[in-house]
């Protein structure tokens, strides 16, 4: 069981352009939805970054709209928002791991995606984990979108020397890369 003990909170990234966050919610189970959508915004507020909120019918169908939109659209991050709640049957098992695992693939491909899809026992776990003045996952979800977007954007300029370089600095006959073309 979950504990309120205390764990370390990275400080705020602080970002010199804009930042542009898709968040994709699941609003099957409406209050605790509406708790982490709360939770989300006031993170990515409070870092100054601007967002759009789209819905999905659930958890399974989160991770495929964030890809879809990053093939069609310029996000520099998402947030993915749901509650799956244990019930009678293994589709909690389904549901669960495949939301989370296809999250942790799109993430391994570049995408910042924070997960805050709760995946609890009861509704009572899900309150406390959804409350905007408490735990709030929606609000640590975002905070890891943004540390993410933060990571990309330091390495972004960094090339490793692999695929296409522009014309002019893709050849080089002899010598180092700074023109000494002495051994």
């Amino acid at each position: 069981m979950a504990t309120a003990e205390d764990h370390t909170i990275l400080p705020r990234p602080s970002f010199d352009k804009p930042v542009k966050v898709l968040i994709v919610i699941s609003p099957y189970y409406a209050d605790i939805a509406a708790g982490l959508l709360t939770g989300a915004k006031a993170e990515l507020d409070a870092a100054g970054a601007t967002y759009e909120v789209i819905e999905m019918p659930g958890a399974l169908e989160v991770p495929t709209a964030i890809g879809i939109s990053d093939r069609r659209s310029n996000f520099d991050g998402y947030v993915a928002l749901g509650c799956v709640i244990r019930g009678e049957t293994t589709h909690y098992d389904t549901v669960c791991n495949d939301s989370s695992r296809a999250l942790q693939l799109l993430g391994l491909q570049g995408l910042c995606i924070g997960n805050g899809i709760l995946t609890v026992e009861n509704k009572k776990q899900a309150e406390v984990r959804a409350d905007p003045n408490g735990q709030n996952k929606g609000g640590g979800a975002a905070a890891a979108a943004l540390h993410l977007i933060a990571l990309a954007r330091k390495w972004s300029a960094t090339s490793k020397g692999i695929g296409f370089k522009p014309m002019g600095e893709d050849t080089l006959m002899a010598g180092d890369a700074d023109g000494n073309t002495i051994a």
